[in-house]
């Protein structure tokens, strides 16, 4: 029975096709549940709902799950729901009670949401140094051929002469563009949505910044 889940048998068809591969595509955010977990952990010792020797064993064994991802060591077991299930067992495996203490004030829909906002970003930020790198590319190969000359169309005639320098230019001014508009979601996908908990905030009084 799933953690959601009340009282009621699903069709494991039904599961099948809705969630069927949710565990592979787990994989990709596991590195960013570590990451949340760990903000939210010294979040929580903060407001004085974690101790600071709860925080320091529960810091180094996320640190110890994340290099285990980061070597490609890392799976969701069988009968697991989800990678949040996951590294919880995992710590509370190891730590007992204290491992369960990390989900304080927190819900799988707004975890969901920060490792989804979490891989955004570094996405993002990835294209992001790729574009400009094409970009400065660009810009030399224009400059290198400034005066390579280019029949330039218009309505499939030939219409003035052009260069290679202008055409390469051309391209690399559209990815200004696109570095704008990336960094615009960047801003968007760089909120942090803890402490909405399952969609109504929380009774603990938690730092959302």
């Amino acid at each position: 029975m799933k953690l959601w889940q009340k009282n009621k048998d699903s069709l494991k068809e039904v599961s099948e096709f809705t969630i069927g591969n949710d565990n592979e595509l787990d994989l990709y955010l596991a590195p960013y549940d570590v990451l949340g977990s760990i903000a939210h952990i010294r979040m929580l010792e903060s407001i004085g709902l974690l101790a600071k020797n709860e925080l320091t064993i529960l810091s180094k064994e996320l640190i110890s799950i994340y290099e285990e991802i980061e070597k490609g060591n890392f799976q969701i077991e069988d009968g697991v729901e989800d990678i949040h299930s996951q590294i919880e067992l995992m710590l509370t495996r190891k730590l007992g009670d204290v491992g369960k203490k990390i989900h304080s004030g927190r819900s799988r829909n707004d975890q969901v949401l920060v490792d989804i906002k979490l891989f955004l970003r570094s996405e993002i930020q990835s294209l992001v140094t790729e574009s400009s790198e094409l970009f400065d590319l660009l810009i030399k190969l224009s400059e290198e051929h400034k005066d390579h000359l280019l029949p330039g169309y218009t309505h499939l005639q030939l219409a003035m002469p052009s260069s290679f320098g202008l055409w390469f230019g051309a391209y690399a001014e559209s990815l200004v563009d696109d570095v704008i508009t990336l960094q615009s979601a960047y801003q968007i996908a760089n909120k942090n949505p803890l402490g909405s908990a399952a969609g109504y905030g929380s009774s603990f009084p938690l730092n959302r910044t």
